[in-house]
């Protein structure tokens, strides 16, 4: 059945329109005026403040995100966004139908991509800088697939669409001269057979890209960088430990309830090599005091501020203590 009016009998109705602002908040207003009393209204936004979609209802009681992770046949996960004036019974049916559905549902806040793709946009600021420094997509994404993940930041781009990003930064005003400039050229990964890698007709496999190569260098000779060599174990703590930080950032606002929860999101919705435990486990694992410490090291290296631990991630390792603590209270 067509048509946004034949809502009007649904309990639940999951809105999946295109990742703009005002296509969601057009959209919402209407079901407002089609959708009976106390259906829930959820959003399957990755990014967008559901507190603003719900304001252009009657009833941001029941309004909240149910943010399937893609694809969605095959990933687990589900966020449920509670917004700030979600009621205890939207979220309760919310959390149940996912559960009914066979996915994973972990309740989080409302914030910047929640928390999964906040801790993701974390990493991939990181990916993005070694591309300028000196290392190239295909050694960043091997130190990530070596680690255990189903691939790195570079093919993963390759896979979703460069475009979407670039048409994302155009609409923010951001620039980013290497990925700018590779899509400028066209490449807008596995569906033009080329983005930052090359992939043969027929294939989904990832090859090395001289072209690619080429274009970084001539980007940055532009910008007067100095390249230098990378090694693999810098490259690991710096996708690795800022994701650790942004996670702690993430308790201490409270968008999520427990590091657990965290680890959750990671292991359903990204592939996070199970025996790893998910980033705040294997955070534990490695010591906060090590990672406070190189997280800092990073930060005067790299003349970054933002990479400097965050005050929960600063205090835990001082008193010696872990993640996995905060849950005993």
């Amino acid at each position: 059945v067509v048509g946004i009016e034949n809502v009007k009998d649904a309990d639940l109705i999951i809105e999946a329109v295109f990742e703009t602002m005002a296509i969601k908040k057009d959209v919402f207003g209407k079901l407002d005026q089609f959708a009976k009393p106390g259906a829930v209204l959820a959003t399957n936004t990755s990014y967008l403040d559901v507190n603003q979609i719900a304001a252009m209802t009657k009833r941001p009681q029941d309004v909240l995100g149910m943010h399937f992770f893609s694809p969605a046949n095959v990933m687990k996960l589900c966020e449920i966004v509670r917004g700030e004036k979600t009621a205890p019974d939207a979220l309760m049916t919310a959390v149940a139908v996912a559960k009914r559905i066979a996915k994973v549902p972990v309740v989080v806040g409302v914030c910047d991509g929640f928390v999964g793709n906040r801790m993701l946009a974390a990493r991939g600021k990181q990916a993005e800088k070694f591309l300028f420094e000196g290392a190239l997509p295909q050694q960043v994404d091997a130190v990530l697939t070596k680690f255990g993940m189903p691939m790195g930041p570079f093919a993963m781009g390759d896979l979703a669409g460069l475009d979407i990003g670039w048409r994302s930064r155009q609409d923010r005003g951001i620039k980013s001269e290497i990925a700018d400039a590779i899509c400028e050229a066209g490449r807008f990964g596995q569906k033009t057979g080329k983005g930052y890698y090359k992939y043969e007709a027929g294939s989904r496999s990832p090859l090395p890209d001289p072209e690619i190569e080429k274009l970084i260098e001539e980007t940055t000779a532009k910008l007067g960088l100095k390249r230098r060599q990378i090694d693999d174990q810098e490259i690991l703590e710096r996708l690795m430990y800022p994701m650790i930080n942004e996670g702690a950032r993430i308790l201490e606002e409270k968008i999520a309830a427990r590091p657990s929860d965290i680890d959750v999101v990671w292991l359903y919705g990204y592939g996070w090599p199970i025996y790893r435990g998910g980033p705040m486990f294997y955070a534990d694992q490695v010591g906060l005091k090590t990672i406070a410490e190189r997280l800092s090291f990073y930060a005067k290296q790299t003349n970054d501020p933002s990479l400097e631990p965050t005050p929960l991630l600063k205090r835990l390792a001082d008193e010696g203590k872990t993640f996995a603590s905060l849950a005993k209270g």
